[in-house]
């Protein structure tokens, strides 16, 4: 006869306690060599054994045969429990290591960040996930330097503004692009007002400019029937205040193409890899909305000859640079035929050889001071509207000096006119017109011998 059953010493949620052990994020310590503890599984209450019944090596569990085929296969189901268990403590065991590592970057990480004021650089080239070549403006060269883990890879490019850590030069995060400079692409309805017709004189300039720049825009057929290329660069030059600027306002007026104007000044002086970057974005600009015209002004700022001497400064290899990639642009494969370039420089005799060699400046336009005629023709338009005295005599202003530019002439009239309104005077006298003659001449004599070169 079977045992009768007896109460349980342990109730079963106790029994859950004493089998089971939970893991938690509080069970692994920080010490590495520290073991994960698992205490063992207490052993089966004989009471509970002989509960189940007797005769457990033959098979015979009496009455609570159903019973037991429960704990049976709870206990198979426990021991694989047990088997995962210990295979998550070898794999925590494992991971511990890895977890000290990111820790310890990201600390790291936070110390960079947060170690005072970051520098300003830019990024040369990207070698590799973690590692990029920068530089600032305040070395003359670059440096290979670790990116953090949490820097946007996909805004990480070749010329994109970063901030640099003060310690090591660490790449800490990437700043917006440089909102300072944007490509001055002159709208239709920003165009200049001046027209032709504002450029006293210089007949023979407004020819060959209209010929070389608007005509291949307007009327590329007369090209394609004749057999020829339009020169793809026109190369205005002259002393300061002879018209090269306002010729190309005129240009920019009289066509519907884009007008893009650009100082040579805007290249340099700027972080090294930028000036280089900008000429690459003025061609690919007027590309984009050809049939357009580029207009360099002062371009002997960044197309200087270039020498041989080991001496240059990094402001000097930087122009360089800037000369080279401006070359490059103009000999590109890819460059589109609706796309005119002009440029403007007092100084020609400082331009690189190669800027001036068949297939880029093909056209060369020079604007010599004013002569005689010329003179009396600009006098009479910048007087026009002006209410002058009997007793000006603009011919005779005209045949004073011989070296006065346009500019000149028209700062004379505006200084006479200045005169009266000081006066509170209805018209412009000679006196006036003596004075502003006076003031301007003493400014041209002082640099007249700067441009001696022109009229050789």
């Amino acid at each position: 006869m079977a045992a009768s059953a007896k109460p349980l010493h342990s109730t079963p949620s106790d029994l859950a306690v004493q089998q089971y052990h939970f893991l938690c994020p509080g069970d692994v310590g920080h010490d590495d060599s520290a073991e994960l503890y698992l205490p063992p599984r207490p052993p089966i209450p004989r009471e509970l054994m002989e509960d189940l019944g007797t005769g457990l090596d033959t098979g015979d569990v009496g009455e609570n045969a159903d019973l037991f085929r429960q704990f049976m296969a709870l206990e198979k189901e426990l021991g694989l429990l047990e088997c995962e268990e210990e295979d998550l403590r070898i794999e925590i065991a494992d991971l511990l290591p890895v977890v000290r590592i990111m820790e310890a970057e990201h600390e790291y990480q936070q110390e960079t960040k947060c170690a005072g004021a970051l520098i300003v650089g830019h990024v040369v080239e990207v070698v590799d996930e973690g590692h990029a070549v920068v530089a600032t403006s305040a070395r003359p060269f670059a440096f290979c330097v670790p990116v953090l883990a949490d820097v946007d890879r996909a805004l990480l490019k070749p010329s994109a503004n970063v901030a640099l850590s003060m310690s090591n030069l660490a790449v800490v995060q990437v700043l917006p692009p440089d909102s300072g400079w944007t490509v001055p692409l002159v709208k239709a309805t920003e165009r200049p007002s001046v027209t032709y017709a504002d450029v006293i004189g210089c007949d023979e300039q407004k020819r060959e400019v209209l010929e070389a720049v608007e005509l291949p825009l307007t009327h590329p057929e007369l090209f394609a029937r004749a057999g020829v290329e339009a020169p793809p660069g026109v190369l205005l030059h002259g002393p300061p205040g002879t018209g090269k600027t306002m010729l190309a306002k005129a240009v920019a007026h009289h066509t519907s193409a884009a007008f893009i104007r650009v100082s040579g000044s805007e290249f340099v002086n700027r972080h090294p890899g930028e000036g280089p970057r900008m000429v690459r974005e003025v061609f690919q600009a007027a590309r984009d909305n050809a049939p357009a015209i580029i207009f360099f002004d002062e371009v002997d700022a960044i197309a200087a000859a270039r020498t041989d001497s080991d001496d240059a400064s990094g402001a000097d290899r930087e122009v360089y640079r800037v000369l080279l990639e401006l070359l490059g642009q103009m000999d590109g494969f890819d460059q589109c035929p609706n796309v005119r370039v002009i440029m403007a420089t007092n100084r020609a005799d400082a331009l690189d050889p190669a800027l001036l060699r068949p297939g880029r400046l093909d056209r060369r336009v020079e604007f010599p001071l004013p002569g005689r005629a010329q003179k009396r023709r600009l006098f009479q338009a910048c007087t026009a509207g002006m209410p002058l005295d009997g007793g000006v005599d603009l011919e005779d202003l005209v045949a004073r000096h011989e070296e006065m530019s346009a500019a000149d002439i028209d700062a004379v009239c505006r200084e006479a006119g200045m005169r009266a309104v000081r006066d509170r005077r209805c018209v412009v006298t000679r006196e006036d017109f003596e004075e502003g003659y006076h003031a301007v001449a003493k400014h041209i004599d002082r640099g007249a011998d700067q441009f001696a070169f022109y009229s050789l």
